[in-house]
């Protein structure tokens, strides 16, 4: 899977109710969730972030509670991918689980800027960042995971293997 997109740069310990507030909580609808990604901690990122952009941030990315909601609101903005240094277990797994591509990795995390236009290889596990000429590269999801994201997601993973 190759993305491309542009990078919006984030810090460390950003946590699900930044990512989605709980005032948002009462709809499941993508759409609706995406029209409110990351207000808890930035109100322009539904109105600067387009198709395929990618999340990059610090350490521990979607800490907090576990709702499927915060992963659900990055797909809503019609994101491409995270990278991180490192993810919370639980989000990690529910990005994993609803077909979100997430990149693990510290040096690509910690020197690309916002605005950054990045180029991934999700399988290769590569991250080039275009602007600065760099490129970093991370060990890949297993290919069963990339076979979940690949399909959307775990539940049409599963109705397609049935």
């Amino acid at each position: 899977m190759i993305l491309n997109g542009n990078a919006h740069k984030y810090g460390d310990d950003i946590n699900t109710d930044e990512i989605i507030p709980a005032k948002f909580l009462n709809t499941i609808d993508p759409v609706v969730l995406g029209q409110n990604c990351m207000t808890g901690l930035d109100e322009e990122f539904p109105k600067n972030v387009k198709a395929g952009d990618i999340l990059v941030a610090g350490r521990n990315f979607g800490c907090g509670s576990s709702r499927e909601h915060a992963p659900i609101s990055i797909l809503g903005a019609k994101v491409g991918a995270v990278i991180a240094k490192s993810f919370a277990r639980i989000f990690f797994r529910n990005c994993v689980n609803i077909g979100l591509p997430i990149l693990e990795c510290p040096e690509g995390a910690d020197k690309i800027k916002t605005g950054d236009k990045l180029g991934l290889d999700v399988e290769a596990g590569i991250i080039k960042d275009v602007s600065a000429g760099e490129s970093y590269n991370t060990t890949p999801l297993p290919a069963f995971m990339q076979n979940i994201i690949a399909s959307g997601g775990l539940l049409n993973y599963v109705a397609k293997s049935a």
